[in-house]
């Protein structure tokens, strides 16, 4: 009986399964009560049968009692009792293989779901930690394009230095003409051509780097306002993959 009594208590939902793994531990345990009350003789027997008592209503409304599960009641919920006519436990109806694959389902995007709530409300948080007023965020968003201005002038002043290295390369070229221009002459042309492509090309992503960074300063600033508002974090919906890369940029220069 003791053993009995210590099995009826392992009916205790296990944090994190899904709804299939549930169903399989209750199978497992009916078996293990069944086998029990089966060789545990009359005593046993009795005990069994008064401390398990299912309860539903079927298709037609009737409600049945039995001391097992009720056949009739395969798909609907089912009310586990106690002697005292309290509810033990609702068990419920037996899914088919595709509607236990459609459960798990919704049950790993419930968990993916609760992941990607947490992660918001962990960013939010270091969010306003990082920039507690609007002041603090101008200070780096204004680092970030400082960093990006010396770069892009740096490279205009090489553009500008390369333009007046070709100028007398051009004059010297057009003394020959028609003639058949030196190999040196000709490399050092084909050399100034590709450094300055290479440097307009470096320019105009710099020049693009600059509007995205303010334009995710600009998202952030109005998450941050929100939040500012009192907002709780998490509620304004998961940061973008690019917010989170901002942001930990952000947390880097305003470190320096």
């Amino acid at each position: 009986m003791k053993k009995h009594a210590a099995l009826r208590g392992s009916l205790k939902p296990v944090v994190g399964t899904t709804y299939s793994e549930c169903s399989s531990q209750w199978v497992l345990h009916m078996s293990l009560v069944a086998l029990l009350c089966w060789a545990g003789g009359d005593a046993m027997a009795q005990q069994c049968s008064g401390g398990s008592i299912y309860s539903c209503s079927n298709a037609h409304g009737k409600k049945i009692t039995s001391d097992r599960p009720i056949p009739e009641c395969a798909v609907r919920d089912q009310f586990l009792l106690n002697s005292d006519g309290s509810v033990r436990a609702v068990v419920a109806p037996t899914l088919t293989a595709e509607e236990r694959l459609e459960q798990d389902a919704k049950d790993r995007e419930a968990v993916l779901a609760g992941a990607v709530f947490r992660d918001a409300v962990r960013r939010d948080r270091n969010l306003t930690a990082r920039f507690p007023d609007e002041a603090t965020h101008r200070r780096a968003r204004t680092a970030a394009l400082d960093s990006l201005r010396n770069a892009l002038r740096s490279a205009e002043e090489r553009l500008e230095l390369l333009a007046k290295e070709r100028k007398p390369l051009m004059d010297e070229a057009e003394f020959y003409n028609a003639k058949t221009m030196p190999g040196q002459l000709k490399a050092q042309l084909e050399g100034n051509s590709v450094s300055a492509d290479a440097l307009r090309t470096l320019i105009q992503n710099q020049q693009l780097e600059a509007i995205r960074i303010n334009k995710l300063y600009d998202a952030e600033l109005e998450r941050l306002k929100q939040l500012w508002r009192g907002a709780p974090p998490g509620s304004l919906g998961p940061i973008l993959a690019a917010d989170a890369h901002r942001g930990t940029s952000a947390a880097a220069t305003t470190s320096k």
